[in-house]
């Protein structure tokens, strides 16, 4: 009699579960996840539809030098300063096509790369070669694939970014990708910081990134640490930066994708932020954030597109959201065209203000004071979660993390060229049990 009495209750509370689950899912709008944000600046977000122009040279098969037949999808990019372009031919399926453009209105150099394509098996696998905890990195844990990917483009390209950034010693060096590229730019990007000696006389300050619609690629340590450098710019739904989903667990789970996506919905659902925030191997969306918001909650059409920028600890794109738009809002056309629509709204709203020359200049100076203070603090309350990584190597937040890891070795003029794989795979090392974990000589582990 008591067992009958208790299976209805059990029910009862399952389906309680339940509908807290599918209640807190569809109300969930991808506004709330920036609410408490404040707005970017225009000097911050000014390059991100630059950036995104340049990735789409990727796509267009019109490219060519011949000012008769200018890009199709960037008709802002001048093809006579692509210094190279690398087409799926030339990667062999270790990386996806990417160019190297000299943009000299800007002094930036820089190296852009595309996302992924649909119809390539090569890019599946690379997105596949992930498993929680196979990689170690600067104390931190990131995507394999990924890694491994950007090794390969620095192998490949460093002799030209060395000479790029000593023929031209005031130009920025920018990493910048979408989707799946956008992963690689985050890694490119974190490995030449560590090894600046290698690109010649460069310093952190003059290297960043602009992921577009980035994957989950790096552990939360890594992402606050490297938010100085590293931004990810993301659309209203867009889904990519928001799956926590092991994406080898989806694609190797097609016929039961439903189920499979409704327990890890469940779980992360029921599981405390905390908790999660507390895994060292749940990877996120890297860097300081930019949300691009044009739609609010319970209501109809966009609206003027406005930008949200943190660098987020928790509450960092921790959910899916039910949209019809989020796959359309991954799309790079859209990003780039609502990215530029909130920039001539920032820009016009500045005229408006008609602020002086030396006004602007104090105001921009507050600006990037700020978002150094919003980074320090960002780092405190990651160490107050206790989020694995943060605490040991930023303790008094006194100092600088040094721009080079002591794993990797120093290289003098005379010393033969080091592979960049080869300088990845020194970070690592075996243990008796024939697992890779970080070397103990490095500073962070």
């Amino acid at each position: 009699m008591s067992l009958a009495c208790g299976l209805p209750l059990l029910e009862c509370v399952y389906c309680l579960g339940c509908a807290r689950w599918a209640v807190k899912r569809c109300l969930h709008t991808g506004d709330r996840d920036s609410a408490t944000w404040g707005h970017a600046a225009v000097a911050d977000f000014a390059p991100v539809p630059r950036m995104c122009r340049i990735i789409m040279a990727n796509y267009d098969d019109h490219l060519s030098p011949s000012p008769s037949s200018p890009p199709l999808l960037s008709p802002t990019v001048d093809p006579a300063n692509i210094v190279r372009r690398r087409t799926y031919a030339h990667t062999r399926g270790r990386v996806t096509p990417y160019l190297l453009y000299l943009d000299h209105a800007h002094a930036d150099i820089v190296l852009a790369l595309r996302g992924l394509n649909l119809g390539r098996e090569s890019d599946y696998a690379l997105l596949l070669d992930n498993r929680l905890g196979k990689r170690r990195f600067d104390g931190g844990y990131v995507h394999n694939g990924l890694l491994r990917a950007a090794g390969w483009v620095l192998d490949k390209e460093c002799d030209m970014l060395r000479d790029l950034l000593d023929r031209y010693p005031d130009y920025t060096l920018t990493f910048t990708g979408h989707s799946l590229g956008a992963g690689v730019a985050a890694m490119l990007t974190m490995v030449v910081v560590l090894n600046l000696d290698k690109l010649g006389v460069v310093h952190r300050g003059r290297t960043r990134c602009y992921a577009v619609a980035p994957a989950r690629c790096m552990s939360l340590n890594l992402a606050v640490r490297y938010a100085d450098v590293i931004n990810s710019v993301v659309l209203q739904d867009d889904f990519l930066p928001r799956t926590a989903t092991p994406l080898e667990d989806i694609f190797k789970s097609i016929l039961c994708l439903p189920c499979l996506l409704c327990l890890r919905c469940l779980k992360d659902t029921c599981i405390p932020e905390d908790a999660l925030l507390k895994d060292p191997r749940r990877l996120y969306a890297p860097g300081r954030i930019y949300h691009i918001v044009e739609r609010k909650s319970f209501r109809c059409g966009r609206y003027p597109p406005v930008v949200k920028t943190a660098v987020p600890v928790d509450g960092r794109f921790e959910h899916v959201v039910l949209s019809c738009n989020a796959t359309m809002d991954h799309a790079i056309i859209w990003i780039e065209r609502e990215g530029q629509k909130a920039l001539d709204l920032m820009l016009e709203k500045e005229n408006a203000m008609s602020v002086p020359s030396n006004q602007q200049m104090e105001r921009d100076e507050t600006v990037q004071r700020e978002h150094v203070e919003e980074h320090k603090a960002a780092l405190r309350r990651a160490a107050t979660l206790s989020v694995s990584g943060i605490a040991s190597a930023y303790g008094t937040f006194g100092g600088t993390r040094p721009e080079r890891s002591e794993s990797f070795p120093l290289s003098g003029s005379k010393q033969p060229r080091v592979s960049w794989d080869d300088l990845i795979e020194q970070v690592f090392e075996k243990d008796e049990d024939g697992q890779i974990v970080l070397r103990s000589s490095s500073p962070s582990s």
